[in-house]
């Protein structure tokens, strides 16, 4: 099954290293040039805003979910291909799970970390079947991931949960690892509708 939707977490704030824009700017531009649908939680700044603008710019689909009191504190954007306004956090993250194929994060801070360990745990426990991966990009995630690995060796973590997130330092690799993930399509359902 192809890869056509792909929900990416990543931070609203631009973060200390201006490489990191560059790199939310080059993912959405490739992800539209590779018709793949971006589905974020529709912020207007930071990695986020920059991730939507590189989709846009290469004529991509970006469909945006966020709050109410989120877009009222005008912290979203309109010109989107799709927004949905939702009354919570908690719909934010199902609207983003279902419109999604597969999840990506990018650099970010704690709600990137909460929205990635949701859909993980979520996979883990049989929720969904949708892969999950963590572009590590300059070894962004790389001390996390190590302590990640620490509660597998501390017995709270099953080797086959470790073993089944994806882990790329390039975006190509991300996307072939998670692709290779996919669970074959039921005839009767579309991908990211």
């Amino acid at each position: 099954m192809p890869l056509r939707s792909l929900a990416v977490f990543l931070a609203s704030s631009p973060g200390a290293d201006p490489a990191l824009s560059d790199l939310a700017f080059e993912v959405g531009r490739t992800l539209a040039e590779r018709d793949i649908q971006v589905v974020y939680g529709a912020g207007g700044g930071g990695l986020m805003g920059r991730l939507a603008d590189g989709a846009l710019s290469a004529g991509g689909r970006v469909v945006g979910v966020i709050p109410h009191e989120m877009m009222r504190r005008e912290w979203g954007r309109r010109d989107l291909t799709e927004l949905h306004l939702v009354d919570s956090m908690h719909e934010r993250k199902a609207m983003m799970a279902e419109r999604a194929d597969a999840f990506l994060a990018l650099p970010g801070g704690l709600g990137t970390l909460e929205e990635i360990f949701e859909v993980w745990t979520w996979r883990a426990i049989g929720f969904h079947e949708k892969p999950v991966g963590f572009l590590d990009a300059g070894g962004f995630w790389t001390p996390l991931l190590d302590a990640v690995r620490r509660l597998g060796q501390a017995g709270f973590l099953a080797d086959p949960e470790l073993e089944d997130l994806v882990v790329a330092n390039t975006l190509d690799d991300a996307l072939a690892g998670l692709a290779a993930k996919l669970a074959p399509l039921d005839p009767g359902l579309r991908p990211g509708t």
